[in-house]
């Protein structure tokens, strides 16, 4: 199975997991506790489906938007040429790094990855998209709001999609580690149990006569 590199630092990892846990099935524990033998990953298809097409979408959307800036880049006041131009910007390093994110919480089940990817659709893409699309001051094109609503589109379902996936996950999680306590504590019973029996059986204190020693004595 390959192994995938997350970028994600390792204090902001536990955080996500917590927030993960916290936000959508009220779990404090972070899924880089359990192993993930004999499981089965929980991935969602349709955010799966999301990011592929997506991915396929943006280069698109990144040279339209390009295109339009530059056709009404001089009628701009000052200001808004700044803000478009960081816009543009902002909204293609975080793309590539969402979409990362995205694939690897999506197919490895990662709580925490996937937690990244939703945060920062909501808090950064998707405001940066709702600039473009209403502020009319920017001198929106025809073809830049057909663009803008197809991303706008893209970022909501995404948000949706990876809410229920996160949820899903986090579930699993909470189950397979009420069942790997509960197994835990089946085991150590069983283990007390058989010393016991042990020492019941092959350990007594008290001295027995064999049969026949008493017999004879009688």
């Amino acid at each position: 199975m390959p192994v995938f590199y997350s970028p994600v630092p390792e204090n902001l990892h536990m955080g996500l997991a917590y927030v993960g846990g916290s936000v959508f099935t009220n779990n404090r524990t972070a899924d880089s506790d359990f192993t993930r033998e004999q499981e089965d990953l929980v991935s969602h298809l349709p955010l799966q489906m999301l990011l592929y097409f997506n991915m396929f979408y943006f280069p698109c959307w990144w040279f339209s938007a390009v295109f339009m800036l530059d056709v009404k880049f001089y009628h701009l006041e000052d200001y808004y040429q700044a803000l478009l131009i960081t816009g543009i910007v902002l909204l293609t390093v975080i793309e590539v790094v969402r979409l990362y994110l995205g694939y690897i919480g999506n197919l490895k089940e990662k709580v925490p990855e996937l937690a990244a990817f939703w945060l920062l659709t909501f808090t950064l893409q998707l405001p940066v998209v709702l600039f473009f699309l209403t502020d009319e001051d920017t001198i929106i094109l025809p073809l830049e709001r057909a663009v803008h609503s197809l991303y706008l589109v893209f970022l909501l379902t995404q948000i949706f999609a990876s809410f229920l996936a996160l949820r899903t996950m986090t579930r699993k999680l909470i189950l397979l580690f009420h069942l790997r306590q509960f197994g835990k504590v089946e085991n150590s019973h069983h283990v007390g149990m058989s010393s016991v029996y042990e020492f019941q059986y092959h350990h007594s204190v008290l001295p027995v006569s064999p049969v026949h020693d008493v017999g004879y004595q009688l």
